[in-house]
């Protein structure tokens, strides 16, 4: 959890990064999707964007005496001692005004879905209010690790720093059972007790969450099947074909890299059997074919459905298609934005493969980036993009809110898998996903 870190000097290590949907990295830098989410919410003039500049050591986010300095969400993707690489995430003040105030609240909100951590930032002069107690609540409701950051002792008097600092810590503890911590940010004070409480709440069971490094061995063979895609960045390997060679290199196995032209080849030059082969989920049919019946075989996708996601219900959406109706709406979302082509998975072939499987009359919408869809429950379906691009606590709320309103919800690489009938070979790997797969709808 807290390995890479880039300066024991300094200890932070900034990333460029381009919007949620644009990211413009190397090779060596972290993505986004598995960085630590750490956001700051509070009132107007609160201090959020002076405890990020303590945080960081850095003059990161703008500070100004100026009520409402921050409209957006601001996204900083960096590497902090101890903590390790995240992203914080600068707010609009929770008691904004006006109708514009309104719509920045709202966007306030939305950071609540992909926060790994929560610091509810608050002026310790002028005590919790109703605003901080509703973000509390939802803080709750929504079962993030939450850490109450009481800024701006310095400002208080020796008699009122000996009496309201450690009054309200007490009551918060109490009522709430979270941690508290006094800090100035401005002096640089309780900057070290602030960092402890963040990595207290953070989990580190990361073994959970591997992409393929569970179902293999040192020395294994693993065969990648890499398109080159288009779409894809120019001179690159898409996100998850990266992340995917890292996760076997760090188990000690051997990654072999091909195209899908190329695996028949590959496979009878191999010394030895692979363990697995893993493939872009639009040559499923080739790999399949090409690929020996005594050889594991899966998707990219579904292995990010289980790191991301929630592989179970995916698998609940796609078995969902048998029960599309004509009319039924269906919702294509994708976690980030990109340049489509003219043969777009997301928005031509998936729609033409759901048609052609159902023979149904269905209407079909597309949303794309940060900001999922407010009204859920008109669809029939969601199909959702792999979520490369997002961390696991932004996927897993969006499967959340889709089982509120008992709307199946399903991923690229598991609906092409289950249209093209080669999900239970994809899922092979996967024992108890395919006894899911095969009860009755």
């Amino acid at each position: 959890m807290f390995e890479g870190i880039k300066s024991e000097i300094s200890g932070i290590h900034t990333v460029p990064v381009n919007g949620p949907g644009g990211i413009e990295m190397s090779l060596n830098e972290t993505p986004r999707g598995v960085r630590v989410h750490i956001a700051l919410f509070g009132k107007r003039n609160a201090g959020k964007s002076s405890v990020i500049n303590a945080i960081t050591g850095q003059e990161t986010a703008i500070v100004s005496e100026v009520e409402g300095t921050t409209t957006d969400p601001v996204f900083k993707s960096m590497e902090i001692l101890p903590i390790g690489p995240c992203v914080m995430i600068d707010t609009a003040g929770i008691d904004d005004v006006g109708k514009l105030g309104e719509l920045r609240i709202k966007k306030t909100l939305e950071v609540l879905d992909i926060a790994d951590v929560a610091l509810l930032i608050v002026d310790v002069k002028k005590g919790i209010s109703d605003d901080d107690r509703l973000i509390l609540d939802k803080f709750k409701e929504k079962k993030k690790p939450i850490i109450v950051v009481l800024n701006k002792i310095d400002t208080l008097e020796n008699d009122d720093h000996q009496r309201i600092a450690p009054s309200l810590k007490e009551t918060l503890n109490e009522i709430l059972n979270i941690p508290v911590v006094a800090m100035s940010a401005l002096k640089k004070q309780g900057i070290k007790e602030l960092k402890n409480a963040i990595i207290s709440v953070i989990s580190e069971d990361e073994d959970k969450f591997k992409i393929v490094g569970d179902l293999i061995n040192a020395g294994d063979f693993v065969v990648l099947v890499t398109p080159i895609d288009t779409a894809a960045p120019k001179g690159r390997l898409i996100l998850p074909q990266q992340q995917t060679i890292r996760d076997i290199l760090e188990s000690d196995a051997i990654a072999i890299v091909t195209k899908e032209y190329e695996l028949r080849e590959t496979l009878s030059n191999l010394a030895k059997k692979p363990k697995l082969v893993i493939t872009d989920s639009q040559v499923f049919l080739k790999v399949a074919a090409d690929t020996p019946k005594d050889i594991l075989m899966t998707s990219f996708s579904i292995l990010f459905a289980r790191q991301k996601g929630d592989l179970t219900e995916f698998i609940k959406g796609a078995k969902a298609i048998e029960t599309l109706k004509d009319g039924d709406k269906i919702l294509i979302a994708e976690g980030c934005t990109h340049h489509k082509q003219s043969d777009d998975i997301g928005s031509v072939k998936i729609p033409r493969w759901i048609r052609q499987r159902t023979g149904k009359q269905l209407e079909f919408e597309f949303s794309a980036g940060a900001t999922f869809t407010d009204d859920i429950k008109k669809y029939a379906l969601i199909v959702h993009c792999g979520a490369c691009m997002m961390n696991r606590t932004g996927m897993l709320s969006r499967i959340e809110r889709a089982n509120h309103h008992h709307v199946p919800i399903v991923n690229y690489g598991i609906l092409i898998a289950y249209v093209q009938g080669l999900l239970p070979r994809a899922l092979e790997p996967f024992p108890l996903a395919k006894m899911i797969l095969e009860e009755d709808l």
